[in-house]
């Protein structure tokens, strides 16, 4: 899976949650370096942050289908709770969006989901 997030406290404790949980985590901090990570290995799953130092997340999502390149699953992550940011959201590609901040009980159990695992 890739993380997008320009937070290096949200990748830091999100990376550890999540390989604790068996998942394999890269994680980017911009458009671009989240672009060039997902040219390289197209995850599974691609957590994206919003706001981005570089640009819109979503521009990451155009990038990668000018390419043929999307991740199977795309999920927004924002600290905004607005309906109509979460249709363009899901109207660009993504699947869910997420507002940040997320529990760890949410996250775990919508990882199984995004990765097509049983919840335990």
């Amino acid at each position: 899976m890739l993380l997008v997030d320009d937070s290096a406290l949200v990748t830091g404790a999100l990376r550890v949650l999540l390989e604790e949980t068996g998942h394999r985590v890269t994680t980017a901090d911009s458009v671009a370096s989240a672009t060039a990570a997902a040219l390289a290995e197209v995850p599974d799953v691609l957590l994206l942050d919003l706001t981005l130092p570089d640009g819109n997340g979503l521009e990451v999502l155009d990038r990668l289908r000018a390419e043929d390149r999307l991740p199977r699953t795309v999920v927004a992550l924002t600290g905004h709770d607005d309906e109509a940011l979460a249709a363009h959201c899901r109207s660009a590609g993504c699947r869910e969006v997420v507002v940040k901040p997320v529990s760890v009980r949410v996250l775990i159990a919508k990882m199984r989901e995004w990765v097509g695992e049983e919840a335990s």
